[in-house]
């Protein structure tokens, strides 16, 4: 029998991506790492602050809830259905709200190193 899932939740193939080693409290994600980029399926527990950084280019979608960019001290807000892209470079901070579910796809293959691996270097 087909798994159906009720309410949104990501499906087990999903959960069962390795982890990725995100390093804000509340927030976690499973990746999924090619020689170009790295995706990852997140997801926040509470409200996530994420502080201002750059990197790659980026590209996203959120899932459920609502997601916050802020760059050049603008915010944005993003709900279910809600696609951003932030170019590479651009200094940038977020936040998560609880509930939150997204999927981001990163230029840089190790943005986010993936846990039980060493990461090759620093983003």
């Amino acid at each position: 029998m087909a798994e159906v899932l009720d309410g949104f939740e990501f499906p087990r193939f999903i959960e069962e991506l390795p982890e990725a080693d995100i390093p804000y409290e509340g927030l976690q994600g499973h990746a999924l790492q090619g020689d170009s980029g790295l995706v990852v399926f997140s997801e926040a527990d509470t409200e996530v602050d994420v502080v201002e950084h750059s990197h790659g280019d980026q590209w996203g979608i959120v899932l459920e809830g609502r997601v916050d960019y802020i760059v050049a001290g603008h915010t944005q807000h993003y709900y279910a259905g809600d696609t951003y892209f932030i170019p590479a470079g651009v200094p940038h901070g977020v936040k998560f709200y609880p509930g939150a579910r997204s999927v981001d796809i990163f230029s840089d293959r190790d943005r986010y190193p993936i846990r039980g691996r060493e990461r090759t270097s620093r983003s």
